[in-house]
């Protein structure tokens, strides 16, 4: 009967023990699935400020120039059908004042034609090649700097990829033992500067030829527009 009851004793135990840890894997689980991303990014470690800061700058320029190409590119079709209209009837104030309602990279380089009516059509083609040379420089203003971006911020990542590996190697140099423990925190570094460095390098890539092909079908139509003024000039 004593081993009897004994048996029971040690199977309860044995029970209790086995939930217990059941339940204490499942919290460490439940806590593992909790982490927030903030807390996934201070896994990275100081690595991650310099990616913040180019992340943000790259968003930055992304928005601005991305405004400031569509508000260029705003250009009514009738535009140069109204400068034509204008300019053959020989009123080359209304001209200027239409190239004046019209804020565009266009219509300074129509008005500085317009302005250098009377000299030698060279030297009008030239003038509106300059201007046409000084608008295309605005609009390309800090896009350079994503491509640049682009290059740093996985460079970037492999740094913390080579301090995560430090990391690892110097915990189980310190303790003498291979285990989770001593790799854990050098694999979060590693992988989340990775990771990090990789989206926004792409971010800033993408960006960048984004914003080229928008400048370049802009410039595109500043030229059509820019051979088709002196047409005009040309025809009268």
């Amino acid at each position: 009967m004593t081993s009897f009851l004994l048996q029971v004793t040690t199977a309860a135990t044995v029970a209790t023990d086995t939930a217990a840890t059941a339940a204490n894997q499942a919290a460490d689980a439940a806590a593992a699935g909790d982490l927030s991303l903030i807390d996934l990014i201070l896994k990275g470690g100081w690595i991650m400020v310099p990616l913040f800061l180019l992340s943000f700058v790259s968003i930055y320029i992304i928005i601005e120039r991305y405004l400031t190409i569509r508000r260029a590119a705003v250009n009514p079709d009738s535009f140069m059908a109204g400068i034509r209209g204008l300019m053959v009837k020989g009123d080359l104030q209304g001209a200027k004042m239409l190239c004046a309602q019209n804020p565009s990279p266009l219509a300074r380089m129509v008005e500085k034609g317009i302005r250098r009516i009377g000299l030698p059509l060279k030297d009008i083609e030239s003038s509106v090649e300059n201007v046409g040379k000084i608008e295309i420089a605005r609009l390309e203003k800090n896009i350079s700097i994503l491509g640049i971006i682009a290059g740093i911020a996985p460079m970037l990542g492999f740094v913390g990829t080579i301090i995560g590996v430090i990391k690892i190697f110097y915990a189980i140099s310190t303790t003498g033992d291979f285990g989770i423990a001593q790799i854990s925190g050098g694999l979060y570094t590693k992988m989340v500067t990775s990771a990090a460095g990789l989206i926004v390098g792409i971010i800033a890539h993408v960006g960048y030829h984004w914003l080229s092909i928008m400048v370049e079908r802009l410039i595109f139509r500043m030229e059509n527009s820019a051979i088709e003024f002196m047409d005009i000039l040309q025809d009268n």
